[in-house]
């Protein structure tokens, strides 16, 4: 039997990169999964190479905009009854990233989709996750949100920490209620962000990178734990990268 079937997903940010990964897999253990992110195109050929018929929904939603949110969230609730699980895949980066080349719109752009958006979504799910006593919320971080490497930037850093205490707060806050909160951080990921790096990254480097398939293994891993069992923080990185 499939780890996952019957079971209801969210996945923001599902257009590209980690979230499309995380979907495939998640769709091939038996799950429905509705994606989202800011481009109806990108999800749309995401929709067509996942090819997963009625258990695959789709709709696009800048996850910085409460009103969207809440519009997301109610549909995928029409359609599939309830959502069982959340993640919190949605972000963007910068190539301003120092203090000094940091802009005040920028700084709330950066917040926006990097912690807002985190929060409007699980705004929008947890009334129907503590109804039923049950609901898991995966938050993908970043090693950023563990350590405030410049490389980051200031903006997404200060956003990424903000979300690893928002979901510290809420596990607190939820455990009682049968609620979950794990929170990934990945190290360099190959994905379209890097595209907003100040400086082009070479084909080399990337391959060195962790790849979406193993974060999104990561996601999946989280999802089929039993009931019982939480992982509050999942550190990954690639394999030839120094953690201290």
């Amino acid at each position: 039997m499939s780890k996952l079937a019957g079971k209801n997903i969210l996945v923001t940010g599902g257009g590209s990169g980690i979230g499309l990964a995380a979907a495939k897999m998640l769709l091939a253990e038996g799950a429905r999964v509705a994606i989202t992110g800011r481009d109806e195109d990108k999800l749309r050929r995401a929709a067509e190479e996942l090819n997963a018929g009625e258990r695959l929904f789709y709709r696009a939603a800048d996850v910085a905009d409460r009103a969207q949110v809440d519009a997301l969230a109610e549909e995928v609730l029409r359609r599939f009854g309830q959502i069982d699980i959340l993640v919190n895949n949605a972000g963007l980066n910068i190539k301003q990233r120092t203090f000094r080349d940091l802009t005040p719109e920028n700084w709330h752009l950066l917040l926006g989709a990097n912690l807002h958006g985190a929060f409007y979504c699980i705004r929008a799910v947890l009334p129907s996750m503590r109804e039923r006593h049950n609901g898991l919320i995966i938050n993908v971080n970043s090693i950023s949100g563990k350590r405030s490497n410049p490389l980051g930037g200031l903006g997404y850093n200060a956003a990424k920490f903000g979300l690893r205490g928002l979901a510290m707060g809420l596990a607190a806050e939820e455990k009682d209620n049968g609620i979950r909160v794990c929170n990934i951080y990945p190290g360099e990921v190959n994905t379209p962000i890097l595209e907003a790096r100040p400086s082009p990254v070479g084909e080399e480097r990337r391959r060195a990178m962790l790849q979406p398939e193993d974060v999104a293994s990561a996601i999946l891993f989280l999802a089929t734990l039993p009931p019982r069992a939480c992982i509050p923080e999942l550190v990954i990185t690639p394999a030839n990268a120094m953690y201290v």
